[in-house]
């Protein structure tokens, strides 16, 4: 029997505030994973992370304050 299995499998966060998140796609045969491939994101200060995945939403309001996020859009600024 096969089956998909999608999940976050890690959230980091970066110097700048930004939080990566990477998901991960396992394909399983019987039981044992045959497969597999990741897709990255990133969720930048400032960004509207409703949509997110609890834990980044719980990670996003820890580390997203308006001090981080008017660092990051300065830095975007002058980029």
């Amino acid at each position: 029997m096969l089956e998909k299995i999608t999940f976050i499998d890690l959230i980091e966060v970066i110097e700048n505030g930004s939080i990566q998140v990477r998901t991960k796609t396992a394909i399983k045969e019987d039981g044992k994973e045959i497969s597999n491939s990741f897709h990255r994101h990133v969720v930048a200060p400032g960004d509207d992370y409703s949509a997110e995945n609890d834990k980044v939403q719980a990670i996003a309001a820890l580390i997203h304050t308006a001090k981080i996020i008017a660092a990051y859009k300065a830095s975007q600024i002058k980029a």
